[in-house]
Formats: C-alpha cells, sequence, structure tokens
C-alpha cells in the first residue's frame, strides 16, 4: 500500500494550531478543510493531463487539462465533512458520496447506517475523508462499500493515522493509498 506522509510546513503548522486546547470548533473546521486541501493537492499530483484547444481571449490556445476518470469526494459522516470543502477547493466539479458508519458499542465492529454514493461511481476515483485512522475499521467497512459498488480506485486522506489502522488498512485493502498529515 502506497502511505504519504505530508511533511509540508503549512501541514505541520496547521495540524499544530488543531492541537490547542482551547481552539473552537469552527476553528478546528476550518483547519481541518485547509489541511484536506493540501492532501488533496498531494493525493491529485499523479492526475494525467491532455491537451486540448480552447478559445482564449486571443483565440485559440492549447492548455493541458484532467483526463480520465472523474472524482468523487467520500466524507464519513460526520467528522469527514469537515475536510470535504478542502478537497472541493481543488476539485470543485467532484461529486460528492456519503458514507455514515458508527461502531457497536458491545461487539466494537463498525456498522453502516448510511450511504448515499453517486450512480457511476465504478467510473470515479474515490477520494474518501476522515480526520482520524485509528483503528481502521470504519475505514475498511467504508472502502468495502466502495469497492462493493464498483470503485476500484481509492485514495484515502487523513489527519492522523495511527499504525494500527495503517496496518489494518494495509492488510484489507493493499491497493488503496494513504495520504496523512501525521502518522503517529
Amino acid at each position: 500500500m502506497k502511505i504519504v506522509e505530508v511533511k509540508h510546513p503549512l501541514v505541520k503548522h496547521k495540524l499544530g494550531l488543531m492541537r490547542e486546547h482551547d481552539i473552537s470548533t469552527k476553528r478546528f473546521r476550518e483547519l481541518a478543510s485547509e489541511v484536506g486541501s493540501l492532501l488533496t493537492y498531494e493525493a491529485t499530483a499523479d492526475l494525467e493531463t491532455e491537451k486540448v484547444t480552447i478559445e482564449g481571449w486571443n483565440g485559440p490556445v492549447e492548455v493541458e487539462q484532467i483526463k480520465g476518470k472523474k472524482i468523487t469526494v467520500v466524507p464519513i459522516l460526520r467528522a469527514g465533512l469537515g475536510m470535504m470543502e478542502g478537497v472541493l477547493e481543488h476539485v470543485p466539479s467532484a461529486r460528492i458520496s456519503v458514507v455514515g458508519i458508527y461502531r457497536n458499542e458491545e461487539t466494537l465492529e463498525p456498522v453502516p447506517y448510511f450511504q448515499k454514493l453517486v450512480s457511476n461511481i465504478d467510473e470515479r476515483m474515490a477520494l474518501v475523508v476522515d480526520p482520524m485512522l485509528a483503528t481502521g475499521g470504519s475505514m475498511i467497512a467504508t472502502i468495502d462499500l466502495l469497492k462493493n459498488a464498483g470503485c476500484t480506485s481509492i485514495k484515502v486522506l487523513v489527519l492522523v493515522a495511527a499504525p494500527e489502522g495503517i496496518a489494518a488498512l494495509e492488510k484489507a485493502h493493499p491497493d488503496v493509498e494513504l495520504y496523512t498529515a501525521l502518522c503517529r
């Protein structure tokens, strides 16, 4: 599994601000969006482009545009919503899919309670966003849902990834890519 810990100074700075003991919910959400934006920048660096001719202000001009699969951003409810806006800053045409999962308090197993996936998810790359990859249970369950719906191109964006979550995700889905601001 490809694991990318984004060590950019802006990511480190913003992640540090998020750890302040008296941070407001509003500020936390803003910073989660900003870090999500920076992670998206890294996660989409390998997108292919193609040359197309458009009508510019001074006549036809050849430019590069992203080609291939379209993108769906998949926040895991509710925490992933904070990062979703950051993804949409870079990929405003991305369609939104949503997955809701809670943990059964007795079995500690993830239980899906809501899913709304775009109709052509098999033709899209999914960017799954959630602030924390702890045990990996919710993320694995989300990826299971996506794969069962036909999605084959999946990248995971998290603020913090615990070693246990990384190991579980790698074992269950070695074909996905993980982008994180911090491995701990």
